[in-house]
């Protein structure tokens, strides 16, 4: 009997509407973040005032979490300190809309996996609007990117650096010789790698390959599951590293000013991502790599796999107010492990509220703390996205206001701290 294989037509995937970003009469400051390639401090400089910063996104088989929402918001803070201090971002996200986690969660409900990944996608969407995120100059789905992969693969293959499997899969060779080399960007031991790689979607098992940490760069068409022309690499679908590689040297250029990404993405995403693109490109995918903290819940790592989900629509639809919940992220450096709680959220609530008091008094600001407050936000902020230092800054500029009654005396001349607040941390203080 033949092979049943679902062909589906190439689609686009949208991004969300700009919030409006107000302008800071004087620019900022470039920030100086951690790089995790490097182990140590970089000042994000960039050649001819253009940085291309591309931040892998979700697999849309299930709602935002405050783990995905954290990284994007650090992401976000690190765009628009990049705006402040005159510099023209190209900002890339890829959305993973087909992928085994996908079709198995597509399965176990009943649906389309189209469908599925349209509404969470959509979800995505409305979350990130109403959390202020500014949106991806691109936002690129794998399924539209198929094209470009597969020309990369058959590249891949005619260098030597990648093989094909008996059952159509193909694969890169980790020991392909580039530069920089692999295991410049996680520094892991091979055991490391190896237990890592079995956890995070590798196939170490897979009979036929030639190292167990060869990376799938195209699987074969099967039974049941959605398949593209691949041209002479026969029906398939693209691999997950090979997806963001393609998608970052189409769309942002190469190499990246920076790379983003939870920390759970450093090996194996980013590292064969990296030694993809020196195999393919001769060139380094990044220059700076940047990883977000993981967040907790319940005492466990925040994951659809677990279960143990606080949802941004599910706050959203319990009437918390989005930029509390933003407040909560930007409370926790975004390099750090932290765990949400009720309490949390509280703490953020109430300093929204004084911080919104303060903005309705600020007509009775002296220039000279306006100036300085801003000017303590972009410090803190340059200093690896300082936000909690940012919003300390915040607390005591809003303790001038405490016994302030909120008076009408018309617009504020000059930069307004609240004005300084949107620009620079996303969060609105005025209605």
């Amino acid at each position: 009997m033949p092979r049943r294989v679902v062909s589906v037509r190439l689609g686009t995937v949208k991004s969300w509407p700009e919030p409006h970003l107000p302008r800071i009469s004087h620019p900022g400051t470039v920030p100086t973040v951690f790089d995790t390639g490097s182990r140590g401090p970089r000042r994000l400089t960039v050649d001819g005032g253009r940085a291309g910063l591309y931040v892998c996104g979700i697999t849309p088989y299930d709602a935002t979490h405050l783990g995905h929402a954290a990284t994007y918001v650090a992401f976000d803070l690190l765009n628009r300190v990049w705006r402040d201090a005159g510099i023209e971002v190209v900002y890339v996200q890829n959305t993973t809309d087909v992928d085994d986690p996908l079709l198995e969660r597509a399965t176990a409900r009943g649906l389309d996996w189209r469908e599925l990944a349209d509404d969470q996608i959509e979800l995505f969407r409305s979350d990130m609007e109403a959390l202020r995120v500014l949106p991806p100059d691109h936002y690129i789905g794998a399924v539209e990117s198929i094209p470009q992969v597969v020309a990369a693969v058959e590249e891949l293959i005619a260098s030597g650096a990648a093989y094909t499997l008996e059952s159509g899969d193909v694969y890169y060779r980790v020991s392909t010789p580039v530069q920089p080399p692999f295991g410049s960007v996680s520094h892991d031991a091979r055991a490391t790698m190896a237990r890592l790689f079995a956890e995070r979607g590798g196939d170490p098992e897979t009979p036929g390959k030639e190292n167990p940490l060869d990376a799938l760069l195209w699987r074969a068409a099967r039974d049941g599951e959605p398949s593209w022309g691949g041209a002479s690499l026969g029906p398939g679908r693209p691999g997950w590293h090979i997806e963001c590689a393609v998608i970052a040297a189409d769309y942002a250029g190469l190499p990246l000013d920076v790379q983003g990404g939870g920390s759970d993405l450093v090996f194996p995403h980013h590292e064969m991502g990296a030694a993809h693109t020196a195999a393919w490109k001769r060139t380094p995918l990044a220059r700076t790599y940047m990883h977000t903290g993981m967040v907790g819940y319940q005492g466990e790592k925040m994951s659809k796999s677990k279960g143990n989900l606080v949802l941004v629509s599910k706050l959203r639809e319990s009437g918390v107010d989005p930029m509390a919940i933003r407040t909560v992220l930007l409370s926790n450096h975004y390099r750090s492990d932290w765990s949400f709680t009720e309490e949390l959220l509280a703490t953020a609530e109430q300093r929204l509220r004084k911080w919104r008091h303060a903005a309705r008094c600020e007509s009775e600001c002296r220039d000279s703390l306006r100036v300085h407050i801003i000017g303590l936000l972009r410090e803190a902020l340059a200093d690896d996205l300082d936000a909690p230092r940012a919003l300390g800054v915040l607390d005591e500029w809003a303790e001038h206001y405490t016994d302030t009654p909120v008076r009408d005396r018309g617009p504020v001349s000059g930069d307004r701290v609240a004005d300084a607040v949107d620009a620079l941390l996303g969060i609105r203080l005025h209605d």
